[in-house]
């Protein structure tokens, strides 16, 4: 799906606040902007064909081996990679509602949708519900399929335990993607790595096409990992300023906030539908809101909201209180 998702900045003019992206907003990225100003020489040659020196940092930061570490294009590119790579298994199960790109992906290249799906797809943390699946869930699932993708690209914006990359590898068929995307805040670098054995990862490789990460991209993760960025200076504290806005929001008559264990949260409106709160909220307001019907198993009242500052916080609730 090109469009559909959340994020649509560019679709609007004068939005102040934007809630439709579940990326932290407050990182403080100069150092890092400094650092590229100061490397503007690699986009003069090719870059590395496949990342190998950051997958090599990157599993020295895990405690896993460089052979069971594959940097891709952000998770998205990780998705389509291993979607082509195990289209023989033929049939899939995504576990809805959550990312489209799941189906989309398995829809490319032919498989057929079936609950007991040789490939299963976990988001966990799911997107857009905030639910987490505990690791011995995880595992549980995994025992009842040939593979099963389990994307943690939200994995840094909650308090849950999750598969760390060390105890994944252990697993024959489980793959866990990460998204340096969203760990550290960096949306438009377009970063991501798949962690699974070294069996997984030598396939998945023998599909990769070659220098898929950009020169600049390359050395802002290299640098990202090294120094290891803290994009979300008190993760307690931000997810305390979600509970709160989630109070908040619960307590005007017509919206239901429902429960999370992340910094985002599905709500439900009831004297309109989503569209039409987001369409008021943009041109009367300034504020961006993710519509969240075209999630599957969602219904048209659906939006989804990300936590920034207080102040922009207490903006949202007093708009869409003088709505409803």
């Amino acid at each position: 799906m090109i469009e559909g998702h959340g994020d649509d900045l560019y679709r609007y003019d004068g939005i102040r606040i934007n809630f439709s992206s579940n990326i932290y907003a407050r990182a403080d990225l100069s150092s890092l902007e400094r650092y590229l100003c100061s490397r503007m020489e690699v986009i003069r040659t090719y870059p590395e064909p496949s990342a190998g020196s950051l997958e090599r940092l990157i599993a020295r930061q895990c405690g896993i081996s460089a052979d069971q570490v594959l940097v891709t294009s952000g998770a998205v590119d990780a998705i389509y990679l291993i979607a082509q790579c195990y289209r023989h298994l033929a049939t899939s199960h995504v576990v809805q509602p959550t990312f489209s790109e799941y189906a989309d992906a398995c829809r490319t290249f032919g498989y057929r949708d079936t609950p007991d799906g040789a490939l299963c797809w976990l988001c966990n943390p799911n997107n857009p519900t905030g639910s987490v699946l505990p690791p011995d869930q995880v595992i549980a699932m995994a025992r009842r399929h040939r593979l099963l993708v389990v994307d943690q690209s939200y994995e840094d914006y909650t308090l849950q335990p999750m598969i760390g990359a060390a105890e994944g590898v252990r697993h024959d068929n489980i793959v866990v993607l990460h998204s340096m995307t969203k760990r550290y805040a960096v949306p438009g670098l377009r970063l991501g790595y798949v962690t699974a054995s070294a069996h997984i990862i030598k396939q998945l490789r023998s599909q990769y096409r070659p220098w898929a990460i950009n020169a600049l991209s390359l050395e802002a993760g290299k640098w990202l990992v090294e120094h290891n960025f803290q994009a979300i200076p008190r993760l307690s504290d931000y997810l305390a300023e979600t509970a709160r806005l989630r109070a908040m929001l619960g307590d005007i008559p017509g919206i239901e906030a429902h429960a999370s264990l992340t910094n985002f949260f599905l709500c439900t409106v009831g004297t309109m539908t989503a569209s039409q709160l987001k369409q008021r909220l943009a041109t009367e307001h300034g504020i961006l809101i993710r519509d969240a019907a075209n999630f599957v198993g969602l219904s048209p009242h659906h939006f989804r909201i990300a936590t920034q500052s207080p102040a922009e916080n207490d903006t949202l609730v007093s708009a869409i209180h003088s709505m409803l």
